[in-house]
């Protein structure tokens, strides 16, 4: 399998503040482009946190011909999610 290559952003606001959040574009060798879908996390700290590691855990499993070398996935200083 080639080398893969996963296209992430993170930006924290207060939610009171976010009025939506649009798809990224990505630009790929052969000219073509491919969108990025957004996805929005609510809560406290440890909620997101918690969230991101089951989001990150959840997209690897939607891709079958990833060879499972499944590690839990650590955030933070001394939690694991």
């Amino acid at each position: 399998m080639a080398d893969l290559a996963l296209i992430y952003g993170l930006r924290l606001l207060p939610a009171e503040e976010l009025e939506g959040v649009e798809d990224a574009i990505v630009k790929l060798k052969d000219g073509k482009t491919a969108r990025v879908s957004m996805h929005l996390l609510h809560g406290d700290q440890s909620s997101i946190q918690k969230q991101l590691a089951q989001s990150i855990e959840a997209f690897f499993d939607i891709y079958p011909e990833i060879p499972a070398r499944r590690q839990t996935l650590r955030l933070g200083t001394d939690k694991n999610f």
